[in-house]
C-alpha cells in the first residue's frame, strides 16, 4: 500500500533519449541507478513528449494541459501572468495546498527564470546555454573562482560539432551541483513531513560536454549508427535546423555532418548520461540513508529527445521518434515491480498521476490522465498522441503517424513496418483512407483545443436565451466560466 502522504521525487533530465539507457535496451552503456527505478516500478515503452521543445513540454507538466490549450507552443511563449485568475493551478500549487513542501532544484526553464510558479523552495541552475543568468549555480561557480563557459570556449568545439571536454572540473559541473543540492534538500527536509521535489538536470542537453571522468569508457566506434536521412522527406526541416544552430547560442554549422562526427557526439552524450545516472544513484542512496525510500514515489522522465544525427539532424522540435519518444519510469512503493507497459502515454500525464497518487482529484480542466498500471482511478488506454508545436502538428496511434509542418512538408509513416521513418506514404493511394482518418482526428482535436484557449473570454457554457438573471440589467458575468477537459 502507498502511504497516505508519500514523498515525491521527480527526476527530470533535459533532452534524454530512452535508447541511451540500459533499461531501455542500450548495450553500449550501463545505467544501473536509473535501471533500479525501472526494476522497482513501471517502465513505459511508448512514452512521448507531445510538445518536444523545452518550454512547451515543461509547461504541459505545470498545467496538465496540452500546449495549444495552455498557449505555450514554442520556447518564446509562456503562461499568461494572471493564469490563476482564469482558473489554472500549477502542479506544485496543487500539491502545496495539500500540505506538501514543494521544491524545484535545477533547470525549470521558467520565464522569468527566478519565478516560483507554486514551488516553495528553489535552487536554480538554468539552461546550459544561458550564460548571462545569475542563478544559484552561477553564484556557486563565482565563489569557487569559476564561471560558465560557452561551448565555443572549449577546444575542438566547432570541429567536433559541439562535442567537447568540459573545462569545469566534474566536482563543480552543473549536473553534479544539481544532484548535490537535491541530496542536501532531502537530508535537511526529509523528516519534516511530505515533500514534493522536482530535480531538473540541465544535461544531457547540448553542448555535449561531459567531464573526462565519465567520458573515458565511451568510444565513438562503439556507438549505434545514426538513422539515415531521406532528403525528400524533410529537406526544409533540415535547412531550418542548420540555420538555427548557426546562431550565437550554438554557433555550429551542421551542413557537413559526417557519421564520424555523429558518433563522437553520441559518445560524449553517453558520458553526460552516465553523469546523470551517478547523481540518480546519489539521490536514491540519500533517500535510503534517511529511511525515506519506502515512502517515496520516484518518477524519472524528460522533456524530449535529441536526434544526435538521426535523419542528418541535431537537437529536437519535430515529431521524428528521436525527438519526441522519451523514457518514463514510475516507482511507487508497494506497487508491482519490474513492469513493462506498452500503452501510449505522454509527459503531461505525469501531472495527473502525481496528483492522483497522493489522493487528490485531478482538476476537471486538465486533459492529462493518470498513467496506467498504477491502479489509479481515471487511467485509461490512450488511443492517440497528438503532437502540437507552433510550426508542426502530429497524430500517432502507435502504428500510423501523420505529421504536418508549417513549411508544407507532410509525412505519414507506418512505424511497425518502418520504425526508422524512411518511407513517406503520404502520396501512396493504398493508404488514402488512413490519411483521411488521421487527418480528421487531428483536425477535430485541434479545433477542440483552440476553442478552450479562449475560455477566459467565454461568456457562458450554455445558452442564455432563457436565463432570467441574464435578462435583467446589471447582470454579472461569471469569470472564468468552468471549462471541461477535452478528453
Amino acid at each position: 500500500m502507498v502511504a497516505q502522504n508519500p514523498n515525491i521525487v521527480f527526476i527530470f533530465p533535459d533532452q534524454l533519449r530512452p535508447d541511451f539507457l540500459s533499461c531501455y535496451g542500450a548495450e553500449f552503456i550501463d545505467t544501473p541507478n536509473i535501471d533500479w527505478i525501472a526494476e522497482n516500478g513501471v517502465r513505459y515503452s511508448k512514452a512521448y513528449s507531445a510538445a518536444p521543445i523545452c518550454v512547451p513540454a515543461r509547461t504541459s507538466l505545470l498545467t496538465g494541459m496540452n500546449a495549444v490549450r495552455n498557449g505555450v507552443t514554442d520556447n518564446q511563449h509562456f503562461l499568461r501572468s494572471d493564469y490563476g485568475q482564469v482558473g489554472i493551478q500549477t502542479m506544485p500549487e496543487i500539491l502545496g495546498n495539500a500540505g506538501y513542501y514543494t521544491a524545484a532544484i535545477g533547470k525549470m526553464h521558467f520565464y522569468p527564470w527566478d519565478a516560483y510558479y507554486g514551488y516553495q523552495y528553489r535552487v536554480i541552475s538554468e539552461d546550459k546555454r544561458w550564460l548571462e543568468v545569475k542563478d544559484d549555480y552561477s553564484n556557486y561557480l563565482t565563489s569557487n573562482n569559476l564561471k560558465k563557459f560557452h561551448g565555443s570556449e572549449h577546444d575542438g568545439y566547432l570541429e567536433n560539432k559541439g562535442a567537447v571536454i568540459n573545462r569545469i572540473p566534474w566536482e563543480h559541473s552543473v549536473d553534479r551541483y544539481v544532484g548535490r543540492e537535491a541530496c542536501k534538500f532531502i537530508e535537511q527536509n526529509g523528516d519534516d513531513g511530505p515533500f514534493a521535489l522536482m530535480v531538473g538536470f540541465p544535461g544531457p542537453h547540448c553542448p555535449y560536454d561531459p567531464s573526462p571522468d565519465f567520458l573515458e569508457t565511451f568510444e565513438p566506434d562503439d556507438m549505434p549508427d545514426s538513422i539515415p536521412a531521406v532528403p525528400e522527406n524533410t529537406r526544409l526541416l533540415r535547412e531550418a535546423c542548420i540555420e538555427d544552430n548557426k546562431r550565437p547560442w550554438n554557433g555550429v554549422d551542421y551542413s557537413d555532418f559526417t557519421e564520424d562526427k555523429k558518433k563522437k557526439i553520441r559518445a560524449h552524450y553517453s558520458g553526460l548520461v552516465k553523469q546523470i545516472d551517478y547523481e540518480v544513484g546519489e539521490i536514491i542512496s540519500t533517500l535510503r540513508m534517511k529511511e525515506l525510500l519506502d515512502n517515496t514515489i520516484i518518477v524519472f522522465a524528460t522533456d524530449h529527445g535529441d536526434y544526435l544525427g538521426d535523419h542528418n539532424l541535431i537537437g529536437k522540435a519535430s515529431f521524428y521518434e528521436s525527438a519526441w519518444h522519451i523514457p518514463l519510469i514510475v516507482r511507487v512503493p508497494g506497487k508491482e515491480r519490474n513492469v513493462l507497459c506498452n500503452q501510449l502515454v505522454e509527459v503531461k500525464d505525469i501531472t495527473a498521476t502525481l496528483i492522483s497518487l497522493v489522493g487528490l482529484d485531478v482538476p476537471q480542466y486538465m486533459d492529462a490522465i493518470p498513467l496506467p498500471n498504477l491502479g489509479l482511478t481515471g487511467s485509461c488506454n490512450k488511443e492517440r498522441i497528438f503532437g502540437l508545436l507552433s510550426d508542426g502538428w502530429c497524430v500517432f496511434d502507435g502504428t500510423w503517424k501523420l505529421v504536418k509542418y508549417s513549411n508544407g512538408e507532410t509525412l505519414m509513416f507506418n512505424l511497425v513496418d518502418d520504425p526508422q521513418e524512411q518511407k513517406n506514404l503520404i502520396n501512396d493511394e493504398k493508404y488514402k483512407n488512413t490519411y483521411t482518418e488521421l487527418d480528421m482526428e487531428l483536425t477535430k482535436y485541434l479545433m477542440t483545443s483552440y476553442n478552450s484557449v479562449v475560455h477566459d473570454r467565454l461568456v457562458d457554457s450554455k445558452t442564455l436565451f432563457a436565463d432570467k438573471q441574464f435578462g435583467r440589467e446589471g447582470a454579472k458575468r461569471i469569470f472564468p466560466v468552468e471549462v471541461d477537459s477535452i478528453n
